[in-house]
């Protein structure tokens, strides 16, 4: 199993989220994915002990998953855990994503902070974006999605291979659930503790709120006109 943690400008945060990881898991292999940080992102990371990932150009989220996801491939991993490098993931919650994965025999399983978890650490413009994707993904998966937004998300080496191949390049999430519906593959949500970031502030305002919206459903429906096309 590897720990991928994607990185942007995350200096204040990186080595505590590193550190945690450790806490719970003090043997697991820990790749940060720097998206081209302006700041000591990189080196707070290696002073901590993460292996560092460093991209030549500034990818977004979806190309710095991806990047990861291929590495991961490449070097044979059967398992990648994402945790994001702001601190607001709780690393306690990774094992029971881990045991999700291996029991269920799914491709993947989402941290939810809305089972049994806490889902107040969000601000209004995503609060209604995550209400208005669960109906829109309800419809398309035919189950609910109860935090379509996660980003604490694990996948095995099947979904692996897929996402190393492809991945949505920007505000990636939800399009990977319409791309593991056309390849019928299963995903499973499990309850996790969401904080607080632990430092810097959300780029999402409610602007890009309304962009993200829009470009999401540009990308699903993009997505399902490929998946029609290919079944007839």
């Amino acid at each position: 199993m590897l720990i991928l943690i994607p990185a942007y400008n995350e200096e204040g945060a990186i080595a505590s989220v590193v550190n945690e990881v450790w806490e719970v898991l003090p043997h697991a292999p820990i790749l940060v994915v720097d998206d081209c940080s302006e700041d000591a992102t990189i080196s707070r990371a290696r002073d901590a002990g993460a292996r560092v990932l460093p991209l030549p150009a500034h990818l977004g989220l979806g190309g710095c998953v991806q990047a990861g996801y291929r590495l991961a491939f490449e070097l044979g991993y059967d398992y990648v855990i994402r945790v994001d490098g702001d601190g607001q993931h709780d690393p306690r919650d990774i094992p029971a994503i881990l045991e999700t994965l291996r029991r269920e025999d799914c491709e993947m399983v989402i941290g939810s902070r809305f089972l049994n978890g806490d889902g107040d650490h969000t601000n209004v413009a995503r609060g209604l974006g995550i209400v208005f994707f669960r109906a829109l993904l309800r419809l398309i998966l035919g189950k609910p999605v109860h935090d379509p937004t996660s980003g604490f998300v694990g996948v095995n080496r099947t979904a692996l291979g897929v996402f190393s191949r492809t991945f949505p390049l920007e505000y990636p999430e939800i399009e990977a659930l319409v791309v593991l519906q056309r390849r019928r593959f299963r995903f499973v949500e499990v309850p996790c503790r969401m904080r607080p970031r632990k430092t810097g502030r959300s780029t999402i305002t409610p602007m890009k709120s309304l962009y993200y919206m829009v470009h999401v459903l540009l990308g699903v429906f993009v997505n399902i006109l490929k998946f029609e096309g290919r079944r007839k």
